[in-house]
């Protein structure tokens, strides 16, 4: 990562500072996706930062997504409701045809067409992808799709889907690895016919995810991305951009979180003085500076071996998990510097706090992180 966007940083702070505190506690409890918000990300061009200036983007490299994602939590907003719009990118781009990205790219880079929705997580199958059942069997010029997936966000704010589903049965695939395809679904199409149904799950923060349900959808095969049964290494592929565009979200909370806590140490007196001047205060916040510290730098290196075209499966798992940490434990520290207002919604951290925690399970637990640390860096046996 070359340089820190301060300009884009700068621009993007002035927009968040539209959308205070009281914005997203609104809509955290009446469980309501940010629309207005995300319509004003679009309208600057942030959502279109990946695509290319020959469809309509801004054809920023990834660490340009990443400061943007990172400045939206620090600045106290959610990114949770547009960051797959970033991560999903990458397939379309790299492995998308050339109709394709004439066809979609202009328009979901103009905010006509959004890119929110990707279908992989299964109710039986959890982060067991080789082990998803919902199928998509070719029919003449379509693909018929039939299953289920979980935990797929934004499907209700989506025009647009990234599916994975299995193309050939898994006896008769010619490795594990391979029989899964990636197809980019009409979702507005498939409602309309009455082959897609989408159930909202009410979770404890409002990140409107979902479970959907293909009933005979029909996909053309003009919508398949690449070639038909490699869609695993496809979706693989996109998975360190993942990991790093969150790790980077992670980041911005917790430097949220620790300025909150600096903030409130300085100004909170008790026994005549400020709180802050406590060890037992100041400890927590400055462990946790040190841990986020420690996660950006890693973030970084990820991005920069991202982007020379590197190996960075180490350093993108890695720092997804180091960040989560980071940021869970400056989450804590901030509460305990507030005590009981920690947990008053007026204060915005008891909703922050909730937030956070979820990227030390989605989109990959730690525990899943650790076994791939173990197993592919360090050459430990494979787990069970």
């Amino acid at each position: 990562m070359t340089q820190d966007y301060t300009a884009i940083r700068e621009e993007v702070a002035k927009l968040c500072a539209q959308y205070p505190g009281e914005y997203w506690r609104a809509k955290d409890k009446a469980r309501e996706y940010p629309s207005e918000f995300v319509a004003a990300l679009g309208e600057a061009g942030y959502l279109a930062a990946l695509i290319p200036e020959e469809y309509g983007g801004a054809g920023l490299p990834i660490s340009a997504a990443a400061a943007i994602l990172e400045e939206i939590q620090r600045q106290g907003c959610n990114g949770g409701a547009v960051h797959a719009q970033m991560y999903i990118m990458g397939t379309v781009l790299r492995h998308g045809n050339e109709a394709q990205k004439a066809q979609y790219l202009p328009k979901i880079a103009t905010g006509e067409l959004r890119l929110q929705a990707f279908g992989v997580t299964e109710p039986t199958s959890g982060t067991d992808t080789l082990s998803l059942k919902t199928t998509a069997k070719k029919d003449g010029d379509h693909y018929i799709v039939n299953g289920q997936k979980i935990w797929t966000s934004r499907a209700e704010h989506s025009d647009l889907m990234l599916l994975l589903a299995r193309t050939t049965p898994r006896e008769e695939a010619a490795s594990r690895t391979e029989g899964l395809s990636v197809f980019l679904v009409d979702m507005k199409e498939a409602l309309a016919a009455g082959s897609l149904t989408i159930n909202p799950i009410d979770t404890m923060m409002n990140h409107a995810t979902t479970a959907v349900f293909f009933d005979n959808m029909k996909v053309p095969a003009a919508n398949l991305i690449g070639e038909e049964g490699k869609g695993f290494r496809y979706i693989l592929s996109g998975m360190n951009a993942e990991r790093l565009l969150i790790a980077a979200e992670c980041v911005g909370d917790a430097k949220w979180f620790i300025e909150k806590a600096t903030n409130y140490a300085k100004e909170r007196v008790l026994f005549g003085r400020p709180i802050g001047q406590n060890q037992g205060v100041q400890f927590p916040i400055a462990r946790s500076y040190s841990q986020t510290r420690a996660a950006e730098l890693l973030v970084h290196e990820g991005l920069r071996k991202y982007e020379a075209g590197e190996q960075c499966g180490e350093e993108a798992n890695m720092a997804k998990m180091l960040a989560a940490e980071a940021s869970w434990a400056a989450g804590e520290a901030c509460v305990q510097t507030h005590g009981g207002f920690g947990f008053a919604a007026e204060y915005d951290v008891e909703r922050k706090f909730r937030e956070t925690r979820l990227y030390q399970v989605a989109p990959i637990s730690t525990n899943m992180i650790l076994s791939f640390v173990a197993e592919h860096v360090l050459g430990l046996p494979r787990s069970y």
